[in-house]
């Protein structure tokens, strides 16, 4: 039986898509099933004096509405293949443009509706919401993406490739087993490369 893995993601992340995919890579070699939560970069450094995301405009708020609108009104599971078709176009094949949000709801085979939700604050009080509930399992000290399976919460891993196969199950493995001592804080190893999602 599966168990799930409940993955809070920002959708704008390049960093946090990668990790997405090796969720989804490990799924195929371990017994674990991720299910899809929201946590906003523009939520979580709302109000903040500096602009940790270089997002003056606001873009990061676009894809977290639809996303909170896409769980709100479809569910989970058609969160996650939104995310998926969203993420694709944006972090793989760099498509970014009035298009990606209906295009991404097409594939997904979601309302085109649903893409008007990007610019209405309707949905803001939900990605707020979610994005605190991604935090109260780790801390406010952290970011996206935040994984957790039953108590065992942890951000992470930041990764700058995907692994497949067994690697990525060798992955799961061990962040379980180190996120799941008692006191564990943190890890890092080299400094970031850039995101390669090939």
């Amino acid at each position: 039986m599966a168990e799930i893995a409940d993955v809070w993601f920002d959708p704008a992340c390049p960093y946090t898509w990668i990790t997405s995919r090796w969720l989804l890579e490990a799924a195929k070699v371990r017994p674990i099933e991720p299910c899809w939560h929201l946590l906003s970069l523009a939520a979580l450094n709302e109000g903040r004096d500096d602009d940790p995301e270089n997002d003056p405009e606001g873009y990061l708020w676009l894809p977290a509405r639809v996303c909170a609108a896409v769980a709100d009104r479809a569910g989970q599971e058609a969160l996650g293949r939104f995310y998926t078709a969203f993420g694709a176009r944006v972090h793989e094949r760099k498509e970014m443009g009035p298009q990606t949000i209906p295009d991404a709801l097409a594939e997904a085979g979601l309302s085109g509706d649903l893409a008007e939700t990007a610019l209405s604050d309707h949905y803001d009080g939900a990605v707020r919401a979610s994005t605190a509930a991604g935090l109260a399992r780790v801390g406010p000290h952290v970011g996206t993406p935040v994984v957790a399976v039953g108590e065992v919460a942890f951000f992470g891993p930041v990764l700058s490739r995907i692994p497949r196969g067994e690697e990525a199950g060798r992955l799961w493995d061990g962040t379980l087993l180190v996120a799941g001592v008692p006191g564990f804080h943190e890890l890092k190893g080299v400094p970031h490369a850039d995101p390669d999602p090939s």
